[in-house]
């Protein structure tokens, strides 16, 4: 029977860029271009991780193209036996994680992976794959090999655990603050759209609004709401740069009051207006 790879390779019309294994799992990277693919459905349920290219890949779902985008920093999963529909506007550079659908034994792995789960923040995953990439392409060594199975060892624990959020948050005393605001940063950068509001923001770390606001500052040399403000921009960019949402899509989509709010921080951050700065990227 033929394995993911060989599946994903034909779909393609190219190998992955490199692959690697421990034990049946497999990682493999695969760099493509603009187009339309139709993937037939894999033998193992796949973990996918978005490390790089433009920011607007979408899958099709049942009759049309997914309002959702995946970019660079998400992740992916694409369950057995399932086909799929995936868009490309500009290149892609995606690394696929093949799961032995045997090893899928506790019901919570089972469960997360029995489903397509599109376009979702996973900053350990994104780290552990970046970190494997780069000793993938720096000159080997016995070291770096037995480095690299650490990380895909760690990699394949992670997967099947699955990202807890909730239980990361579960700090069980204030010494481990910093690690809590390091969680509430990777929050706002994977969901700029949401509220976040100072006094959600000080009880997910566990602190009082006012305390909250001096340890983030001294954290990242910003308060909550400029962090929030900046991702939200940061955002917007990616979408004007890489979709065709209207400004005012823009706008609501991104949590702001109007769309004149939007253009004057816009034009505040980048120096420019959404259509203006749209308009010298393109």
């Amino acid at each position: 029977m033929r394995g993911n790879e060989a599946i994903i390779a034909e779909t393609l019309g190219r190998a992955p860029d490199r692959s690697v294994g421990i034990g049946a799992w497999r990682f493999a990277r695969w760099r493509q271009f603009i187009g339309s693919y139709d993937l037939p459905a894999l033998v193992d349920p796949v973990f996918v991780v978005h490390v790089g290219g433009k920011p607007d890949t979408r899958f099709w779902e049942v009759d049309r193209w997914s309002e959702a985008r995946s970019i660079p920093g998400c992740a992916t999963i694409v369950p057995a036996g399932v086909a799929t529909g995936w868009r490309i506007d500009g290149e892609l550079d995606v690394v696929t994680v093949s799961i032995p659908v045997e090893q899928l034994q506790r019901q919570q792995a089972a469960e997360q992976f029995g489903a397509m789960r599109f376009a979702f923040a996973d900053p350990l995953a994104i780290a552990l794959t970046r970190q494997i990439l780069a000793e993938l392409y720096a000159p080997q060594t016995v070291e770096s090999a037995a480095y690299v199975d650490t990380l895909l060892t760690a990699l394949r624990a992670h997967t099947l655990r699955g990202a807890s959020p909730e239980t990361g948050m579960a700090i069980p005393n204030a010494d481990t603050s910093s690690y809590r605001i390091h969680l509430i940063m990777n929050e706002i950068l994977a969901h700029p759209e949401r509220g976040h509001t100072l006094e959600a923001l000080a009880q997910q770390a566990g602190l009082t609004p006012s305390h909250f606001c001096r340890v983030f500052r001294k954290s990242t040399g910003t308060t909550p709401h400029q962090y929030v403000m900046k991702a939200r921009l940061d955002r917007a960019q990616e979408l004007l740069g890489g979709s065709d949402m209207s400004i005012a899509a823009i706008a609501d989509r991104l949590g702001f009051a109007s769309q004149s709010h939007f253009t004057r921080a816009f034009r505040q951050y980048a120096g420019q207006t959404p259509s203006g700065w749209r308009h010298t990227i393109q």
